[in-house]
């Protein structure tokens, strides 16, 4: 009988072409998650990294970084992915509850090799097949696993990214297998990181995990091929009570990214925050709601979303992302949430610090959320004369099923590269877009001018 490695990688090996669907979403994913990389690039968790391995950058290494110079490839997933997670802007990926790009982007860029060809359509199908395995392995422990307090982008998607990244190296099936026993070797990451550095660097750990984990697969190290399932394996381990295992696990001729998507993210802070900022701001749109007219906002979340946001009073700018307190008083006041909201100026602003307390949250129960894959978050406002308006949203703005437009993926790319310090000339965002059309993207200079020129030197 087939492990459920086993089972993941004839999957990803059969899957031999893609719809133009599903490698338009890809290309909109990874065009995404290159925006929030060079956003990223300058943050505090990026400048430490940088300083603590100073004396490995420098202009010869085998892989290039989105801040400058370049590393082994070990070193390039970790700096450049805790950079797309840096801000909380990347997008999330519910079947494998994980920011499933962040760590899957840069540990593909990671490996690019000088002299080896590796067009843009070779590097997108990479990426759909470590999505597909992401979501594999998610669906035997999820959302329990997600519940218990894993942070699954550091544990679901460090076993997946490495099947993308073994297979990217043109691993077969037995590398492959061996590339994703590895990293559920590597795999951890608690939740209770939250709001601290210690939570971008999750991605950036997961993404060196993968790197590590296929390169050594394809040298000829491996583990056990039944990791997943048995005994003090993955499941048994990390699972949490209520995982359901492999048993019913099944892959569908459509791609995963066709039939659920990845979210891409409206808003620079934790996706536990987006419903209710959504739904809070279809209130005040729909009534013309202003501050002064409200009394109280309630919030009602998902276990795990309350346990996520545990700062009802941030004291600096990772806090203010995890914290719902913030996040409405500060969407609904301004109409949007930008990154420049996440300063340490910008959240002790009096009006958002007098706003706040007016905001409260509280959890489904558990036996609410028995059985039941997703609840809706709602927020209800009660208004100084009395009135109640009520609204609930099971799914966030940039989801499958409420897409963000072409003028909004176009305008939170351009507010990346503001951030980033980037130039915007040159077309650069329809220039990415055309990712299917570079040949080799390894030695391709206007692809890397592209995502690293002009950059700012990390100090």
């Amino acid at each position: 009988m087939a492990t459920i490695l086993r089972k993941i990688a004839e999957q990803i090996l059969s899957r031999r072409t893609f719809s133009n669907l599903a490698m338009d979403r890809a290309r909109d994913a990874v065009v995404d998650t290159i925006g929030c990389m060079i956003a990223g690039r300058s943050d505090e968790s990026v400048a430490a990294l940088a300083r603590a391995f100073d004396g490995e950058i420098a202009q010869g290494g085998k892989a290039r970084l989105i801040t400058g110079g370049s590393a082994s490839p070990s070193l390039a997933a970790l700096i450049s992915a805790t950079a797309a997670h840096a801000l909380d802007f990347d997008d999330n990926f519910h079947p494998a509850r994980a920011h499933a790009s962040a760590v899957l982007v840069p540990a593909l860029l990671a490996v690019l090799t000088s002299g080896k060809v590796t067009s843009g359509r070779r590097f997108l199908e990479a990426y759909l097949a470590g999505l597909e395995a992401q979501a594999a392995v998610g669906f035997g422990v999820n959302p329990s696993h997600y519940n218990r307090g894993w942070h699954a982008t550091a544990t679901v998607g460090s076993i997946g990214a490495a099947a993308g990244v073994a297979r990217l190296l043109g691993a077969g099936e037995n590398g492959l297998v061996a590339a994703m026993s590895l990293a559920t070797s590597f795999a951890c990451g608690p939740k209770g990181q939250f709001g601290t550095t210690a939570k971008p660097l999750h991605a950036g750990i997961a993404a060196r995990n993968a790197v590590d984990a296929a390169r050594m697969a394809l040298a000829g190290i491996g583990g056990r091929p039944d990791i997943l399932e048995r005994p003090q394996g993955f499941l048994d381990l990390f699972g949490g009570d209520d995982a359901k295992g492999w048993e019913g696990l099944t892959f569908e001729e459509e791609h995963i990214i066709e039939s659920r998507g990845v979210v891409t993210k409206r808003h620079p802070c934790c996706a536990s925050t987006h419903r209710a900022i959504d739904a809070l701001l279809d209130l005040k749109q729909e009534h013309g709601l202003l501050a002064g007219d409200i009394t109280r906002i309630e919030t009602k979340v998902g276990i795990s979303a309350a346990r996520n946001l545990a700062y009802p009073d941030p004291t600096d700018e990772m806090q203010a992302r995890f914290s719902m307190q913030y996040c409405l008083a500060t969407a609904f006041l301004k109409g949007s949430l930008s990154l420049s909201d996440f300063t340490r100026h910008e959240i002790e602003r009096p009006e958002v610090r007098e706003f706040m307390p007016r905001i409260e949250m509280q959890p489904y129960s558990a036996e609410e959320e028995r059985g039941v894959e997703r609840l809706p978050h709602i927020v209800t406002i009660t208004t100084r004369g009395g009135r109640i308006y009520r609204k609930s949203r099971l799914h966030a703005r940039g989801s499958l099923e409420a897409p963000l437009s072409d003028y909004e993926r176009e305008a939170k790319f351009t507010d990346c590269l503001r951030w980033g310090n980037r130039d915007n000339s040159g077309a650069f965002y329809p220039r990415l877009r055309d990712l299917t059309d570079f040949e080799n993207l390894a030695d391709d200079n206007a692809f890397w001018n592209l995502i690293a020129d002009a950059r700012p030197e990390i100090q």
